[in-house]
């Protein structure tokens, strides 16, 4: 096969044959792109202007709605400009883009994720230190290590993938995924990056066992509470982070190890639907817009203070 290092663009996987259906997907990833972006926002705006937001948890929970925004951006906008311009093509300064900047809002992402398992276990198992512990000079430095943390990984992963010589320049997936730009290699220095893709699952598989384990002892700690409403309390923060932890966590791992394949499949898909679009779209929803603080907030950003009532008792987030 010809050596296509020196190619201008990639060509990315096509969701479909047909124009009209493209149009559709389109619109599809249109609206779930719009809606993403515009919780993750509100979600950044309400924890800047109220100062009742103004701790730990939502510090985090601002940050992860950047990175959430950083994350969905990366990938979607380009998808649907192929879609509408029927069109497969991606340069390859912007592949290298999309392998950088996705490294470092994913490993950015894991590591906030990790951060506020850490945050919850010591605000249920530990509420006398918290303030202690979790003062703000604290969440500022983990918060700069997770972001450091990414761009760091992200370095690494992009600079091991594109070293190596490419034989082809047809990618089976909608976006430049490492897996998939691996296939295409005919130089024996994909190993460095098969090498960082293996360290890095077991990184991810070490921050999930923690965030387990953090959760099997909270879990302990609420069934010690007496009352009843306490315990749903503490557990509507618990079960819909780990939902999503898993959600990510295990359609990234599928994506990235397993065994090599010349074919796509539809579940590559779906599984990068999942880790890329699905998760940035539910995470304010999950974590957020469920909260009364937040809806709180909301209100007040909206000036509806004096119906807070009856719109409380309707809204469904």
């Amino acid at each position: 096969m010809p050596n296509v290092t020196t190619t201008s663009a990639f060509l990315l996987l096509e969701f479909t044959e047909v124009h009209d259906l493209q149009i559709l997907y389109f619109f599809a990833f249109l609206g779930l792109y719009l809606i993403a972006v515009a919780n993750n926002l509100l979600i950044t705006i309400l924890v800047t202007t109220d100062h009742h937001l103004h701790t730990p948890m939502y510090f985090f929970l601002m940050n992860l709605a950047i990175l959430d925004i950083g994350s969905i951006s990366v990938m979607v906008p380009k998808a649907m400009a192929n879609s509408l311009m029927n069109s497969r093509s991606i340069s390859y300064p912007g592949c290298v883009a999309q392998v950088f900047f996705f490294f470092l809002f994913a490993t950015a992402d894991l590591a906030l994720l990790t951060i506020m398992a850490h945050d919850r276990y010591i605000a249920i198992c530990n509420p006398l230190q918290y303030e202690t512990i979790m003062h703000k000079g604290a969440c500022i430095q983990m918060a700069v290590s997770a972001w450091v943390s990414g761009i760091l990984n992200a370095t690494l992963h992009t600079g091991g993938t594109f070293i190596i010589t490419f034989c082809s320049n047809v990618v089976n997936q909608f976006f430049c995924e490492i897996p998939q730009l691996l296939k295409l290699a005919c130089s024996d220095l994909y190993l460095i990056e098969v090498g960082l893709l293996v360290l890095n699952c077991s990184t991810v598989l070490g921050c999930f066992t923690f965030i387990t384990v953090t959760y099997m002892k909270i879990f302990a700690t609420v069934l010690r509470i007496p009352s009843v409403q306490g315990q749903k309390k503490a557990l509507s923060t618990c079960l819909p982070h780990l939902t999503v932890v898993s959600l990510l966590v295990f359609s990234g791992i599928f994506a990235y190890i397993r065994p090599p394949s010349n074919t796509s499949s539809n579940l590559d898909l779906v599984f990068a639907v999942i880790y890329t679009i699905i998760s940035p779209l539910l995470n304010p929803l999950i974590y957020s817009m469920r909260n009364k603080e937040i809806k709180t907030a909301l209100l007040k950003l909206f000036h509806l203070g004096h119906f807070s009532k009856i719109i409380s008792s309707t809204l469904v987030l």
